[in-house]
């Protein structure tokens, strides 16, 4: 009967073709994984000002607004089309603009308070 063993030389051509195939998936996985989606923009509600006051977004961009001093405030829009109604400390507030333009907003019960979002394709 005759025994049949193999036995696989580390020769230099061998480590090679391990190391090029070991740095291929290495460096290649970035590539795989998917595209990040940009930050949310935020806007803080704070001192009785929107930080930052002004802010320009493409179409499309949610953002988010956060009460974050100790009397209530509100988003609304100059036009009245988008209101947050009072948000409380810690409340936040979401809108997704879909038209390009000037978003002028302000606060209802603080009208001083005042903000522009500018929806441009970037």
């Amino acid at each position: 009967m005759y025994e049949f063993t193999t036995r696989l030389a580390a020769t230099p051509a061998r480590v090679a073709a391990i190391l090029v195939t070991t740095f291929s998936i290495a460096f290649a996985t970035p590539s795989l994984l998917a595209t990040p989606t940009p930050a949310t923009p935020t806007i803080d509600i704070t001192k009785f000002t929107y930080a930052p006051k002004e802010i320009t977004v493409a179409p499309g961009t949610r953002i988010v607004w956060t009460n974050r001093d100790e009397v209530p405030h509100t988003v609304t829009a100059k036009d009245k089309s988008v209101d947050s109604k009072a948000m409380d400390t810690g409340d936040k507030f979401e809108y997704t603009f879909t038209q390009e333009g000037d978003f002028e907003y302000f606060c209802v019960v603080h009208p001083f308070m005042t903000g522009v979002v500018h929806v441009r394709k970037q």
